[in-house]
């Protein structure tokens, strides 16, 4: 299902946000296709967003707020970056394949780890204390749809620039 689907417009509000999440998370797994691995890396903005940092970094929001948020599990447990800028820096090992299979896997995680919970359960492994899994939600959709637009906008530069050479 689509967030365009005309059942998408009638479904309960779960099911709309899980699927604008998807539609999301789905546009961003696809951004790195058809780079070449110099391509995902090159810095075009001042910040350490590059486009194979957007995907390493969705993998990290989606271990904070899924796994973190609800297993109460730490970031050491976890297995990933303290911090948020740490999330975006590129390791020698990161590698579009290495990145997507990550994202892939912490996108399977993360629907195990919500299985059976409702909107108004409370979540109480975030930092900011106890939560209800509709904030989760609706913050996850926010962050997704902007690093989305990142991408889309940096993948549109870096294949402009392979058409200019």
């Amino acid at each position: 299902m689509s967030a365009f689907d005309p059942e998408t417009w009638l479904a309960p509000i779960d099911q709309q946000l899980w699927t604008f999440i998807d539609d999301h998370r789905a546009m961003l797994a696809s951004c790195l296709d058809g780079l070449t691995e110099e391509e995902a890396r090159v810095s075009l903005v001042p910040s350490l967003t590059t486009l194979l940092g957007l995907v390493k970094h969705a993998t990290f929001v989606e271990r904070v707020w899924f796994d973190e948020a609800v297993t109460c599990r730490s970031r050491a447990e976890i297995g990933i970056p303290d911090t948020v800028d740490e999330s975006f820096l590129l390791t020698d090992e990161d590698t579009i394949a290495a990145a997507q299979a990550a994202y892939a896997a912490a996108l399977a995680d993360s629907r195990a780890n919500v299985a059976g919970l409702g909107l108004d359960d409370i979540v109480t492994g975030n930092r900011r204390g106890p939560l209800p899994l509709r904030f989760v939600l609706i913050h996850v959709l926010r962050e997704l749809a902007q690093h989305a637009g990142h991408a889309d906008i940096l993948r549109e530069q870096v294949l402009a620039a392979r058409d200019e050479a």
